[in-house]
């Protein structure tokens, strides 16, 4: 009964909270039309608009630094805390 509790509880987390717990950290977001970008998180949405500080975009095999961006959360595929 107790190892049901702890599965339960993990389980009814929302991914949108796992992100939130990424503010002030490196950040990589997968677009859908390809492109990465990695920056530092600043503050996101319910619909998964992220505001990002420090932004690069990744386009094959060039890197632009665009600093503070705001991504639509409708042209996310992924978005994972980056680990350095």
């Amino acid at each position: 009964m107790e190892k049901y509790k702890i599965l339960r509880g993990k389980m009814s987390e929302r991914p949108i909270d796992a992100l939130d717990r990424a503010k002030g950290k490196k950040v990589m977001i997968k677009l859908k039309n390809g492109e990465e970008v990695i920056g530092i998180l600043r503050a996101l949405d319910l619909h998964l608009n992220l505001w990002l500080d420090d932004a690069e975009i990744n386009k094959q095999n060039s890197t632009v630094k665009v600093g503070t961006i705001l991504i639509r959360g409708d042209t996310i595929v992924y978005a994972t805390p980056v680990t350095v």
